[in-house]
């Protein structure tokens, strides 16, 4: 008999999984809902409306979990911690000096004011060319240098000149040099949009290093006050440095439409 019915059971399993249907098994996408909102169970029109409102406060909670609350710190609460004003002073100087290289460096039409602030090292340091020479528009196509004040400068000017990021090729006659005005081609764009980049990495570079010094200083400083303020005072001069690194990337997109048009 008990033979019998080990032989039997296999197929009595068989047959019960074939004909009776699982109670958990959902077949439409109303049960899907009903499911998951058992409150509307006899509204599946407001059991969708329901579920729809908690992924969109899902979704919102997790929104607002990425994002960084602002902080804004009365600074002279912190001043025996560290100068906030100071630490915004020195960022906001890489910024202007990233602003003063593009100006310098990344014109495309050359003028003499374009070669005004370009560096000339000489045996006594290094000086803009506008101090050791005088230049004038000789025609529209044609730059003068004039180096009779300095003439003991004019090969350093040259090399200057031709080191520089505006593509020229500078020619000497005794004291005086002749730079030609270079015609504006694509390339030419290209390169100075590539040193654009170049520069503003460079300001980042900056930024970061003082967002560091900062910090560093703000460590030193954490005697004497609770974990959370100091905590504060460090995001503050993070949120300092991302408000000027935004500011960088907002000079570098402008540039480099303005240089490639």
């Amino acid at each position: 008999m008990a033979s019998n019915l080990s032989l039997l059971r296999p197929l009595l399993c068989h047959f019960l999984v074939r004909h009776v249907r699982s109670p958990l098994v959902v077949t439409s996408r109303v049960s899907v809902r009903l499911l998951l909102c058992p409150s509307t169970n006899h509204h599946p029109a407001a059991a969708a409306a329901a579920c729809t409102r908690l992924y969109a406060t899902k979704k919102a909670k997790a929104k607002a979990k990425g994002q960084s609350a602002k902080v804004n710190i009365n600074s002279a609460l912190v001043e025996d911690i560290i100068s906030l004003a100071e630490v915004k002073e020195d960022m906001t100087v890489v910024l202007n000096a990233l602003k003063d290289d593009f100006t310098r460096s990344l014109s495309i039409r050359t003028s003499p004011g374009a070669l005004d602030h370009i560096v000339v090292t000489t045996q006594d340091g290094k000086f803009p060319l506008n101090q050791l020479g005088q230049i004038s528009m000789k025609s529209p196509l044609l730059i003068m240098v004039n180096m009779s004040s300095f003439p003991e400068a004019t090969a350093a000017a040259t090399r200057a000149l031709r080191e520089s990021s505006m593509n020229l090729n500078p020619e000497v006659d005794g004291t005086i040099i002749k730079v030609a005005v270079p015609k504006v081609t694509r390339e030419h764009r290209e390169n100075l949009a590539k040193l654009a980049k170049q520069f503003s990495n460079k300001a980042k570079d900056s930024l970061r290093k003082v967002r560091s010094t900062a910090v560093t200083q703000v460590k030193k400083t954490k005697e004497g006050h609770s974990e959370d303020t100091i905590r504060l005072v460090e995001k503050q001069i993070q949120q300092m440095a991302d408000n000027i690194a935004a500011d960088i990337d907002k000079q570098l997109a402008a540039k480099t439409k303005e240089l490639l048009g």
